[in-house]
């Protein structure tokens, strides 16, 4: 096995997923890595007891059904809920706001979503709104090659309830969707027959549009930029490849080159894709950055590091704070997954060893200012971009609506097939900043919902391709670099800013499935 390999394997044992001996997020693969201890507890006798836990390491492994590629033996769903219960009492954030229940009572997938807090953000939003699973071979595949089910494209829920709209925002290459000729701004009208707008059948909308395994074909009605009228495609899910970096391109203007990069997923093939993305920006001597990050909702803090290094360069950034994780009260001084000294994480200055060799020097733009074009749906470690590069001084300029807010991470933890992802820590920049639960929002929004930061509040425009200097964003990226002014838009141009984050009956809702958002890597 080569030490590429050797690499690549750690990544998946120690890094989502303890696949092969380990207990916990850090075990496996090539040694070296800390498991997780938890912390002492009181000894839980049989039955349930309000209030005491045993250790979590009792239960794990211990399967209803015993997956058969990865870890597990036979045990009961009660044996998978008290390692969830006891679990997330060592780790969960806001443990001491969990309900304690009896794990006898409930199927483990219910179990889990009770496993958080019930609390609400000052806004009225719930505290905790990224709690969720993913099956353990779907993560894998989705973390580090970018492989997952479906047609590759991109569908933007504009209206996730009654009178729901969904839009097509971007296709990759080579795939299905691409192959039917979806565009950008091809509108999806009807699925199967069924009205996207007005039915009823919202299982059938969810099924399709976000398909979990390949081979599922539904015909789609769909109305293309500019045309007349609808017609119909079959599309055919498939395992798709997802391109993080789909987007990077250098616009003359009278005052310099301004470069452009959109930026989907915060993935390990997206490692090498940015190197390459910022050496040619640098080739051709950006004067200035417009980092699009309106579908980016997250995933691994150590890309987002890198990346918020090469924009502001070695001057600007060694020696300093990107972020610093907290964890909960129990773990005041040391990391409980990796047992290591609680410690700031400084810029990165070279390679993580994503998609690359580990321990090259990064390039870098050495750039003072970044244009960042935002949506509800930039999320988790692309918001930690913004934030840690205002933390030493990078002045970032927001572009587009405010952001999802979501200041926390976790270790994907794996479980008889599942990988679970739940909130177990919080991070601050160098000025010990991290409380944007609401989002960061451009300054000229009436009534800021989050954080403010300089910028315009624009809508997305799907009339035109990403990248393209005329695209609404982009545009007004362009023109306030000039003015430092925020152009009044038509109000048709604005109709879609105030979409609810939270709409509607659950049961008429469209829900996109989630994305890991900020998760971390133990060394």
């Amino acid at each position: 096995m080569s030490e590429s390999d050797r690499k690549k394997r750690k990544l998946v044992t120690t890094g989502m997923v303890s696949l092969i001996l380990l207990s916990a997020c850090g075990g496996g693969g090539g040694g070296g890595s800390t498991a997780f201890t938890p912390p002492p507890t009181q000894t839980q006798p049989d039955p349930y007891v309000p209030g005491v836990f045993e250790p979590s390491e009792r239960f794990r492994y211990l399967c209803e059904t015993p997956p058969a590629d990865l870890p597990g033996t036979q045990g009961t769903s009660t044996d998978e809920n008290n390692w969830l219960r006891s679990w997330s009492n060592e780790l969960y954030l806001w443990y001491d706001e969990i309900v304690d229940r009896n794990p006898a009572d409930f199927a483990t997938a219910d179990y889990f979503q009770l496993q958080k807090t019930e609390l609400l953000t000052a806004s009225g939003a719930p505290k905790d709104r990224f709690h969720f699973t993913i099956g353990t071979e779907e993560w894998i595949a989705l973390s580090q090659s970018g492989e997952s089910a479906g047609y590759g494209a991109r569908f933007e829920l504009i209206a996730a309830a009654p009178p729901r709209q969904v839009v097509t925002a971007y296709v990759d290459a080579g795939t299905p969707a691409a192959a039917a000729t979806l565009s950008r701004g091809t509108e999806i009208v009807a699925i199967n027959g069924e009205e996207v707008a007005t039915t009823s059948n919202v299982d059938l909308l969810n099924d399709a549009l976000f398909p979990t395994s390949e081979g599922l074909t539904y015909a789609f009605t769909v109305l293309d930029p500019g045309a007349a009228s609808t017609r119909t495609v079959n599309l055919t899910s498939a395992i798709v490849t997802t391109d993080p970096v789909n987007v990077v391109s250098v616009t003359d203007t009278a005052s310099g080159p301004v470069g452009y990069v959109s930026f989907t997923d915060h993935i390990a093939t997206s490692e090498a894709e940015l190197i390459a993305a910022v050496n040619q920006l640098s080739a051709a001597n950006i004067t200035d950055l417009v980092l699009d990050l309106r579908y980016n909702s997250g995933g691994f803090l150590d890309i987002a590091n890198e990346l918020a290094f090469m924009i502001a360069g070695p001057v600007a950034t060694t020696g300093q704070v990107f972020d610093e994780i907290q964890f909960n009260d129990k773990y005041p001084d040391r990391n409980p997954v990796t047992n290591e000294l609680l410690e700031p994480d400084l810029f990165h200055t070279t390679t993580q060893g994503f998609s690359t060799n580990p321990g090259q020097p990064l390039p870098s733009l050495s750039l003072n200012r970044v244009f960042v074009i935002t949506s509800a749906s930039t999320c988790s470690a692309s918001e930690t971009i913004v934030n840690g590069l205002q933390g030493i001084g990078t002045e970032v300029i927001q572009i587009g609506t405010t952001t999802c807010g979501k200041p926390y991470g976790f270790y994907a933890f794996d479980n008889c097939g599942m990988s679970y992802f739940s909130i177990q820590f919080r991070g601050v920049n160098a000025l010990g900043f991290g409380d944007y639960t609401d989002g960061f929002s451009p300054t000229n929004v009436n009534g800021i919902e989050g954080v403010p930061v300089p910028g315009c509040e624009v809508a997305d425009d799907y009339t035109r391709q990403l990248g393209d200097p005329d695209e609404q964003n982009f545009a007004v990226a362009l023109s306030y670099r000039e003015t430092d002014l925020c152009p009044v838009l038509p109000a048709a141009a604005q109709s879609s800013l105030r979409l609810s984050k939270y709409p509607g009956d659950p049961e008429q809702v469209i829900t996109r499935p989630p994305f890991p958002g900020t998760v971390r890597l133990p060394r």
